[in-house]
């Protein structure tokens, strides 16, 4: 093969997208699930965690199940190889939320935003075995025995959309919590108590070592400065990337979708919900990003390139196979043009289908 005048990087893992084409990982369908790994892996991306949003216990525990049903295929797949892979790998299940505090749940679905000790976890845990990375408030009552008990499975703990302080974040990391969501998006940050200023889950975010940090680097929830500030602070070795996608990534401007009971749009190059007073999910993909960061952030490629892969494989302890290019790995990996727009995609060296 043939690769000159291209960048050969490793194949790009997301480990915090909700879904893409106009359908979600919420959805316990094959073919939703298909639609979205297609696209992810038409980016760039060969590995992704598919990342549950805030909904009922019964929707949440239908989409784990089919988490683990595609895990399952998707071994049995390895097993006959042979194939040209059509997807991105499935690593395990992000699930972000339903344990979040209600002033800081964005557009996470208000109706069923619970506390960790209202003993629906058990639910959600039944399906351990696909989870991988599990998100909430560590300020709640029942966080601290939620972090615990993940770890104890073997599922990493983050922190995100929280009213913490500083002392709840530290109180967890304690507990075995080792990630953080979207820097800077639906985080507490510094108030003051009558002369005392007391730090926020954004101030530890930047502060505290031992944390893998999430950016959504699109260029609409940060502007340059803040990604500029989350690398000074974070570093390239810890700071990740990730598309935070909902269904409107690759729809065009002016689709109008559902997110749980809210209505959003896709206006400005991000979702927005409808009355466009927050956010909703962006709707770029890790191959845009990159671009941000290196040729709009203005930072070396090189660690640009490790903030959308093998950092995230790092946090999310699959660094063993993914994440970068070295022997004794997976061979997954992908083509580049100068300007970080994807070429060729290859998993497990098997040039991806159908071809970009």
């Amino acid at each position: 093969m043939d690769a000159r005048g291209a960048y050969v990087l490793p194949g790009l893992v997301d480990i915090h997208t909700h879904g893409a084409g106009g359908h979600l990982f919420n959805e316990a369908d094959d073919a939703a699930w298909g639609t979205v790994l297609a696209t992810q892996l038409g980016r760039g991306v060969t590995s992704v965690l598919p990342t549950t949003l805030t909904a009922s216990i019964p929707e949440l525990t239908a989409a784990l199940a089919q988490g683990r049903k595609w895990l399952g295929a998707q071994a049995g797949g390895a097993a006959r190889g042979g194939e040209a892979p059509a997807h991105a790998q499935v690593l395990g299940m992000h699930v972000e939320g339903p344990y979040f505090a209600l002033a800081q749940s964005g557009a996470q679905d208000p109706a069923h935003i619970r506390n960790p000790d209202d003993g629906t976890v058990d639910e959600l845990l039944a399906y351990a075995d696909a989870i991988r990375l599990m998100s909430f408030a560590p300020e709640l009552p029942g966080a601290l025995e939620l972090a615990s008990r993940l770890r104890a499975l073997g599922i990493v703990p983050a922190a995100g959309h929280s009213s913490a302080r500083d002392e709840h974040l530290a109180a967890a990391m304690e507990r075995g919590l080792t990630h953080v969501i979207h820097l800077f998006s639906a985080q507490s940050t510094t108030v003051r108590e009558g002369p005392w200023r007391k730090p926020g889950l954004l101030e530890a975010s930047l502060a505290f070592d031992g944390l893998t940090v999430e950016v959504i680097a699109d260029h609409r929830h940060l502007p340059t400065t803040l990604l500029r500030l989350a690398y000074k602070a974070i570093g390239p070795e810890r700071l990740c990337i990730v598309s935070d996608a909902t269904h409107g990534a690759g729809m065009p401007e002016g689709t109008e979708l559902k997110l749980g009971s809210l209505d959003i749009v896709v206006s400005g190059g991000v979702a927005m919900l409808k009355d466009l007073t927050a956010f909703a999910g962006s709707t770029t993909l890790l191959d845009r990003m990159l671009q941000v960061m290196h040729f709009e952030v203005d930072l070396p490629l090189v660690e640009v390139v490790r903030m959308a892969s093998l950092n995230p494989a790092r946090a999310v302890g699959a660094a063993e196979h993914k994440g970068s290019l070295e022997v004794g790995k997976d061979a997954d990996f992908a083509l580049f043009s100068p300007g970080l727009e994807p070429l060729a995609v290859y998993v497990g060296g098997e040039r991806a289908a159908p071809k970009v």
